[in-house]
């Protein structure tokens, strides 16, 4: 019996380790340190919430513990009943009214910022050139990769989102095989991306914020969607509304300009590329639209954080090599599910797949 009691008295010290820990997160991934006005005002609905069930605890233990001091037997005697309530028209009055107030309390403010996060007429609103304002992307979910369309400027990436700060951006959401889930919890609430149907939302990125998470953030897939659900990630760049359209600017010159080699080992590497038949999966060219390849766009791989998403690409170039390699060679351990096809000895030599992953890390837009 001491010895239950012994292990029972951990019980209140994880609890209490929970709680607190629960408040911990990094800036580029917490959703407890909101980075954008739109996670801003879901951050005050939740903090409103809370409050509430916290006033509620509060009473309910108050009344707990007036009802267990005040009416001990030991303290009134065995036979002491306390006043009866029963048909107490006031009590009941209270205990339905205070219910309802406070649902008004948490359902008007969530019905309004569910009107005004739904508002897409921003999208929409051209300036007198007839040029649309607002900076529209196209998010493709796949297994287990995700892809990025900006139709008004005619790119297109994958696996890095790269978007302006201090302005709205509107994403047009929609899957390609299974129901996924785009979310970026630091900017904002997640929402679903369907088959049949394209769902729409905006976010915006406040630079404050992104500055101190080095202007990078993470983007999570929030729906089960298969064995590698947990591994399908994606990296949010920001940067200011001058660097952005520079880039935009360089990828759209990237897509025009005839494909050149940096040394006799890359140019193998693109002959490896074409042989193997990767080029009918994945594109290299950033104005390749979104829809028309089976794989990621691989215009930008070699400035990537990470390879599949996974592993890391932006240590020294011997670890980068190695990751590449084992990637190709081991995909499906490494990302179970995946449609990334196998490339064993046979299919692939040492020396073609050593020029392949030179010409990989060679595919850049942004040479610094």
């Amino acid at each position: 019996m001491k010895n239950g009691l012994k292990k029972w008295r951990f019980l209140p010290l994880v609890a209490a380790m929970a709680f607190i820990l629960s408040g911990c997160g990094e800036p580029f991934l917490s959703a407890l340190q909101p980075a954008g006005e739109v996670a801003q005002k879901q951050f005050n609905l939740m903090m409103l919430s809370v409050a509430i069930m916290v006033l509620v605890i509060i009473v309910v233990s108050i009344v707990y513990v007036i009802a267990v001091t005040r009416f001990r037997r030991s303290k009134l005697g065995e036979d002491f009943i306390p006043k009866q309530v029963e048909g107490s028209h006031r009590l009941e009055v209270i205990w339905t009214v205070i219910p309802i107030i406070l649902l008004l309390i948490l359902a008007v403010p969530t019905v309004a910022l569910t009107f005004e996060l739904g508002d897409q007429s921003g999208a929409e609103a051209e300036d007198e050139e007839g040029n649309r304002e607002a900076l529209v992307v196209d998010v493709r979910a796949n297994l287990y990769w995700w892809e990025f369309s900006y139709p008004d400027q005619g790119i297109v990436t994958a696996q890095e989102l790269v978007v302006p700060t201090d302005q709205n951006v509107y994403f047009n959401v929609i899957a390609s095989d299974v129901k996924h889930s785009f979310w970026i919890p630091a900017v904002g609430g997640k929402i679903d991306t369907n088959v049949d149907n394209m769902n729409k939302f905006y976010l915006s990125f406040d630079s404050e914020r992104a500055e101190e998470a080095n202007n990078l953030f993470y983007g999570k897939c929030a729906e089960l969607c298969g064995p590698s659900h947990a591994l399908m990630d994606f990296k949010v760049k920001t940067m200011g509304e001058e660097d952005f359209n520079q880039w935009v600017t360089a990828m759209q010159e990237a897509g025009e300009a005839e494909q050149q080699f940096e040394s006799d080992t890359v140019a193998d590497g693109y002959a490896v590329f074409e042989d193997t038949g990767c080029i009918g999966c994945h594109a290299i060219n950033p104005t390749q639209q979104i829809g028309t390849s089976s794989g990621p766009n691989l215009t930008t791989f070699g400035e990537r954080e990470h390879v599949a998403g996974i592993l890391d690409n932006k240590d020294s170039e011997e670890v980068q090599a190695e990751n590449i390699k084992n990637w190709i060679r081991n995909s499906p351990d490494l990302k179970p599910g995946n449609e990334m096809p196998v490339y064993n000895q046979d299919d692939l030599s040492d020396e073609d797949l050593d020029a392949l992953t030179e010409f990989l890390m060679s595919l850049k837009v942004n040479n610094e």
